[in-house]
């Protein structure tokens, strides 16, 4: 593990031996049940890897319950416009299904030349999308308004069951309302579908470089931030702070699906039960290869504890961007920072989407 002292140390990938197996034959944690996970220190060969992508999307997508099969226009509108040293701030909202139109704030600068985009995903605070546009929170958390100072043209959209869409009667994050009227699906699934709709705004904009898309988010935000990366071809590089520890070793699995509050997978019950889980975030992070992906964390982070589960994911995961040619492409950084996201991890955090955008 890296030593850590008062500031960032990145990790770079680990270095994995060659195999030469050509087929997805004992690659698996347990032969013969048909739910096990895909090993992959295990995967040898870059032949293999498209079949178990497979497997792992099938997997991860059993979780996150079924995604809409057609997609909907999304007709974007802008709402209100406000002029700023640099950029401007709109507030605009689209159609994510048939009915529901979301907010969402959208930074534009003010340069004539293509852009690059990224769309940044809010933490878990009841303000939603308010947060990373600067308006309310966290200071450390206004990335949305940070990037767009920076040049980028930036969208901030509310998740379900935040911001605008914290449904009457309930508090901010309490699902209850939402599997009500969905009984199959998973609150990280509509979040991943709600942001892929995000992320066709933003390739609206007439001065956006679709080629040169990036998202980022802390807490929840690294979560859906990784699951847009793994299933939306069109994210070119990720930042992921604080979002996660392998649910094989997370001493409180159940955070994944509670009674009551934010339920994230309730497909995820039977898997606890049992400790066979059908995927793990290294499988979430291999689906993201070979896009550029920092991981962050934080040495004594008091959602998740160590971040050597978070070692262990880019560990397993690292293998699948050294077969695909992108081994510089998957990195962990680990602070010891008190507040989420410290100046010397934005900081890095910079350098990535200035290096890979």
């Amino acid at each position: 593990m890296a030593a850590v002292f008062g500031r960032a140390v990145r990790v770079r990938p680990f270095s994995f031996r060659r195999g030469g197996q050509s087929s997805s034959a004992g690659i698996h944690d347990e032969q013969g049940d048909a739910g096990a996970m895909v090993n992959l220190a295990k995967v040898g060969s870059l032949a293999q890897w498209p079949v178990l992508r497979g497997e792992i999307e099938a997997a991860v997508l059993s979780l996150l319950g079924p995604l809409p099969k057609e997609r909907v226009e999304i007709q974007t509108k802008t709402v209100d416009e406000m002029s700023f040293s640099g950029y401007v701030r709109r507030r605009v909202n689209y159609f994510v299904d048939e009915w529901e139109r979301v907010s969402a704030w959208l930074f534009v600068p003010d340069r004539k030349d293509e852009m690059p985009g990224i769309l940044c995903c809010h933490q878990a605070v009841p303000q939603g999308k308010d947060e990373p546009a600067g308006l309310e929170g966290d200071s450390a958390m206004f990335m949305a308004q940070r990037y767009a100072e920076l040049g980028y043209v930036t969208i901030a959209p509310d998740c379900i069951t935040a911001g605008d869409r914290i449904s009457p009667g309930l508090a901010a994050y309490d699902t209850k309302s939402f599997y009500k009227d969905n009984p199959k699906a998973s609150a990280m699934g509509r979040m991943l579908s709600d942001h892929l709709y995000a992320l066709d705004v933003l390739c609206e904009v007439k001065r956006v470089d679709s080629a040169r898309l990036g998202v980022i988010g802390h807490g929840l935000g690294a979560q859906n931030a990784l699951f847009l990366a793994a299933f939306d071809d069109r994210v070119q590089t990720c930042v992921a702070s604080g979002g996660f520890t392998r649910f094989a070793t997370d001493k409180d699995p159940g955070r994944w699906m509670r009674e009551g509050g934010l339920v994230y997978f309730p497909q995820l019950r039977d898997a606890i039960k049992t400790k066979k889980f059908p995927f793990d975030w290294e499988h979430i992070l291999a689906l993201c290869a070979p896009s550029p992906t920092l991981v962050i964390a934080a040495e004594n982070d008091p959602e998740f504890g160590s971040p050597k589960s978070c070692e262990k994911a880019v560990e397993l995961a690292s293998n699948v961007y050294r077969l695909l040619g992108a081994a510089e492409a998957l990195e962990l950084l680990i602070h010891d920072g008190i507040r989420p996201m410290p100046p010397e991890v934005y900081e890095a955090a910079d350098e990535w989407f200035e290096r890979w955008l």
